[in-house]
């Protein structure tokens, strides 16, 4: 019987995963974990400051940034998260989205994942990317279908109430939504601005979908915004023109920038893409930021 084909996304011939700490006061870069035998995606920083936490072929670990050992974080049953996965404000839980579709909330220690969304909100997908400050209203990508084609746009769940709220009504793509640190705002990107294909550019709207702003208006594909803890600068991803969607494997950027987009502070070019900064990977010091390249030899 022939072996059924892996889920889960594979390196390149010649390719490696290396997880990256970029410091932006300085520009220092460093590589504190590469392997050659997974996709290693979306690394969030402990609010300790003490480890990183990114996923590769379903499993969450644990990078401890001091001795640079590396654990799995057990989850009981559940062994299917992708790289939408955001750290719990209380500091010792994560949420993360499985292949089911749904939300989960598991302890950092380890422990069975508790799905947190619910089956009847009429929603196939629910790529988490951000919670509030409280931890109490997740943020998330949501759709009706999982398919190619298929309308996503930002929804907000209320784990108190448990109500799924519809923050933006758009036939065109929405991704990647997360709070601004104080709460005040959602930072997303989505083509809604455009009519031309896989145009995505970045923008900010209050928690109810109310105020949208437009932050970037240039050529190139821009994703994932992300705000340091003390809401001075952002990152995000920037793909060539053209592109659609964010796929792996592209020369891409990262921009650091003010949290309006107008002043770029840096811009760090490299192989990269899907799975290279899809959540907030800022360090409690506001200084630091981790991100995945997948160069190939």
């Amino acid at each position: 019987m022939s072996e059924a084909p892996s889920p889960w996304r594979t390196l390149l011939p010649g390719q490696v995963s290396q997880i990256h700490l970029y410091t932006v006061s300085t520009g220092a870069d460093q590589v504190v974990y590469e392997t050659a035998a997974a996709v290693a995606e979306a690394p969030n920083w402990t609010l300790d400051g003490s480890a990183l936490v990114f996923n590769e072929e379903g499993t969450i670990y644990r990078l401890d940034l001091a001795s640079g050992q590396v654990s799995p974080i057990q989850s009981g049953d559940r062994n299917d998260f992708n790289n939408d996965h955001v750290l719990d404000p209380d500091g010792v839980h994560i949420f993360g989205t499985a292949e089911d579709g749904h939300i989960y909330r598991f302890p950092l220690a380890g422990g069975p994942a508790e799905r947190v969304t619910r089956d009847d909100d009429g929603l196939m997908a629910h790529y988490l990317h951000g919670v509030s400050p409280d931890g109490n209203l997740l943020v998330h990508i949501g759709g009706a279908a999982r398919a190619d084609g298929a309308v996503y746009n930002i929804y907000s769940f209320n784990r108190a109430t448990g109500e799924t709220r519809q923050v933006t009504d758009s036939p065109k793509p929405h991704d990647g939504s997360e709070f601004s640190p104080d709460g005040q705002w959602l930072y997303f990107n989505s083509e809604r601005a455009s009519e031309l294909p896989g145009h995505s550019q970045i923008f900010r709207a209050q928690p109810d979908g109310n105020g949208i702003e437009q932050l970037t208006f240039d050529e190139r594909v821009n994703w994932f915004p992300h705000l340091a803890p003390d809401g001075a600068r952002l990152v995000y991803i920037s793909f060539p023109p053209g592109t659609l969607g964010h796929p792996a494997n592209k020369a891409v950027y990262l921009v650091v920038a003010d949290p309006l987009c107008r002043h770029e502070v840096a811009r760090i070019g490299f192989f990269g893409g899907q799975g290279t900064i899809n959540v907030n990977s800022w360090a409690p010091d506001s200084d630091r930021f981790a991100y995945v390249a997948y160069p190939v030899a």
